[in-house]
């Protein structure tokens, strides 16, 4: 089994910035991508961002290209998310998942964190 922690959200002004962290453990060897999603009221979940275990390439939705960078800690099994100029449109619950390198699914997914960006 894997677990996965995500955490580092909070309330903010447009303009500020925010990092969220993401940490798994387990059978950490299933791990291929780590993935961010998430979901605003009302809305579906959409994918945020990724990045690859192996040679840390990334992969950015075209909303957050050029604001949100993501990094990782080896040693740490921990990936970063820096959110810069974030915008009320942001706002959601962010989540954290590992995609397996068995199953190609997201199939290990953190609790959530809220992220609210007030105008």
């Amino acid at each position: 089994q894997v677990q996965v922690v995500d955490s580092g959200g909070g309330e903010v002004q447009t303009g500020d910035s925010l990092r969220l962290s993401c940490t798994f453990s387990g059978r950490t060897f299933t791990v291929w991508n780590m993935g961010w999603f998430r979901q605003a009221p009302g809305k579906e979940r959409e994918f945020v961002a990724r990045i690859r275990w192996s040679d840390s390439s990334t992969y950015y939705a075209d909303s957050v290209k050029g604001r949100f960078t993501l990094s990782r800690d080896n040693a740490k099994y921990t990936v970063y998310l820096q959110m810069n100029s974030l915008k009320p449109e942001d706002t959601a619950v962010y989540y954290c998942a590992l995609q397996s390198r068995y199953t190609g699914s997201y199939d290990y997914w953190g609790q959530g964190t809220q992220v609210t960006v007030s105008s």
